[in-house]
């Protein structure tokens, strides 16, 4: 019988010499010939699952969102059950940080994302909902903290969670730059968490 072929296996592996090749090189010169290299199959079957470059590159940032949707989950999940807002948000955003090398991977190939989107501002035209529902998680428990008396009432949640993934992506680039380490980076990263959300007896702030 012939050999079934999993598509979707084909498709991430494909996508995944594609990240290979973000993290270690960057995208701004990256060709299908150099991913079908990369992924060791023909250019005619990068060019079969994915039909342009653009393609291959969202469908690339797609399977990369995932990759860090996994990690936050396990991040979320090692905090206990159930966690608290202020957990959730903690966990999210210091998964986010890069401060091992899985998320100096995450980190780096996400980076070199922007400085494509930068050199080609034409992709912006696709757009990329992974940034928005960050914000969103973050938002929804920011209410739920201040519903709980744990936040300040006074904060907006969809400008403080917009801020905050701004602060953590900031300090991201801070930490791969050489311009602070990681653990001075969750240091200013926890700072400002502090002063979002009301201490409680288990927690006090620096």
């Amino acid at each position: 019988m012939p050999k079934r072929v999993d598509h979707d296996q084909r498709r991430r592996h494909i996508a995944g010499a594609l990240l290979r090749i973000a993290e270690q090189r960057g995208l701004q010169h990256a060709s299908m010939r150099e991913v079908a290299a990369a992924a060791e199959v023909s250019v005619r079957l990068v060019q079969y699952y994915f039909h342009t470059k653009d393609e291959l590159l969202l469908a690339s940032l797609g399977y990369l969102a995932e990759e860090l949707g996994a990690r936050v989950a396990r991040r979320i999940a090692a905090l206990g059950s159930p966690p608290t807002p202020r957990d959730v948000v903690s966990g999210t955003l210091t998964a986010i940080l890069p401060t091992d090398p899985e998320s100096v991977r995450l980190t780096r190939t996400y980076a070199a994302f922007y400085s494509l989107v930068l050199a080609e501002p034409d992709l912006t035209r696709h757009g990329a909902p992974h940034p928005d529902l960050l914000e969103r998680l973050l938002a929804h428990q920011l209410r739920a903290a201040q519903q709980a008396g744990a936040a300040h009432a006074e904060l907006d949640p969809g400008l403080t969670a917009a801020g905050l993934l701004a602060l953590t992506n900031g300090l991201g680039s801070s930490v791969l730059g050489g311009q602070r380490d990681a653990e001075a980076a969750l240091r200013i990263l926890t700072y400002h968490l502090d002063r979002l959300f009301v201490p409680s007896a288990g927690h006090t702030p620096p």
